[in-house]
């Protein structure tokens, strides 16, 4: 790892190759943690280059327990998290709304490794067990139309580096990996991403991988869409802008979209809003993430469309079903 982190520090990129045998090698345990440490605060100080995110994201898949979910048609509604905004769990929430619709989906998710609540916390406090049983996980989706896969239970290497990623307490790499190593490789994918130059790069290595995506980034730093300013959307097709009051009929303020100060608060927020004591602005924000995300798909001829959906599957209680159906399956 010395001369690894030598070649680093005078400015140097790695290969594809190089990257992903690192990676396999952190996985196995190779390095102590003071080496792991140092090599992930690399990626803090500058960018990390397409050809090394596809090398990390090639490492972590070889090593993957692989699922197959009898579906070929889910979507996966994920952030990178990392965009220091401590939100409500707007993607799980947004993934239960579109489940609700009739559309399969495979959520990955994780713990928060900076912030409160992450997927998995809240997910967790429902009563979800986490599993990496495929028939098990078949089951949950085709019952309850959703299935959630907690990233540590199958790639290795997360599990390796988890303590690391907590005790930094910031984001890394691992954040940017997320989304694109889903084990059950979801035909369809809504990212949410903290930054311009992570859309960029995203967009990039969707394409390459000719994935159905739609990458969104508030333009004042969220991973979502927050409707607290305009929203940059990326897709297969382009790129554009969309305001608030487009994507969600209003405009919110940061401080509606706080997500509590424990896991059991944002639970309480996650379980309000799916049985319908959400506010104006927690609802309207996700259903525009569940808009967007249906819109990805192909099944509706416009946005407005998708999002009239988004909001049937919530008033409806659709949503809702999904969610203690998926519990009564644990």
């Amino acid at each position: 790892m010395k001369k690894i982190l030598q070649y680093l520090f005078e400015h140097k990129t790695l290969t594809r190759e190089e990257a992903r045998d690192i990676l396999v090698q952190i996985s196995q345990g190779t390095f102590n943690e003071h080496e792991v440490t140092s090599f992930v605060t690399v990626f803090l100080m500058r960018s990390i280059t397409i050809q090394e995110l596809m090398g990390f994201r090639d490492a972590l898949l070889s090593l993957a327990v692989k699922v197959n979910l009898g579906v070929t048609n889910a979507i996966d509604i994920v952030g990178t998290g990392g965009d220091g905004k401590d939100t409500f769990n707007i993607s799980t929430l947004a993934c239960f709304i579109v489940a609700g619709t009739g559309q399969p989906v495979a959520k990955h998710g994780n713990y928060g490794a900076s912030s409160v609540s992450g997927a998995s916390n809240v997910m967790e406090q429902m009563g979800y067990t986490f599993k990496n049983e495929e028939a098990l996980l078949a089951k949950e989706i085709k019952e309850a139309g959703i299935c959630f896969l907690h990233a540590p239970l199958f790639h290795p290497a997360l599990k390796t580096v988890g303590p690391i990623r907590r005790n930094l307490g910031v984001r890394t790499f691992f954040n940017m990996l997320g989304p694109i190593v889903n084990p059950a490789e979801p035909k369809y994918q809504l990212i949410g991403v903290y930054n311009l130059e992570m859309a960029r790069i995203y967009n990039y290595v969707l394409q390459s991988l000719e994935k159905e995506f739609t990458v969104i980034h508030s333009l004042d730093g969220y991973d979502e869409i927050s409707l607290t300013t305009d929203t940059k959307i990326v897709t297969n097709k382009g790129d554009f802008t969309m305001s608030p009051y487009s994507l969600g009929k209003k405009k919110v303020f940061a401080e509606e979209l706080h997500g509590g100060e424990t896991v059991q608060e944002a639970a309480t927020i996650f379980k309000n809003i799916l049985e319908g004591k959400g506010t104006w602005s927690q609802n309207a924000v996700v259903l525009a993430n569940a808009a967007m995300a249906l819109h990805v798909t192909g099944k509706y001829e416009n946005y407005e469309q998708a999002y009239q959906a988004a909001v049937q599957s919530l008033e409806s209680g659709a949503a809702l079903q999904c969610l203690q159906k998926l519990i009564s399956l644990q």
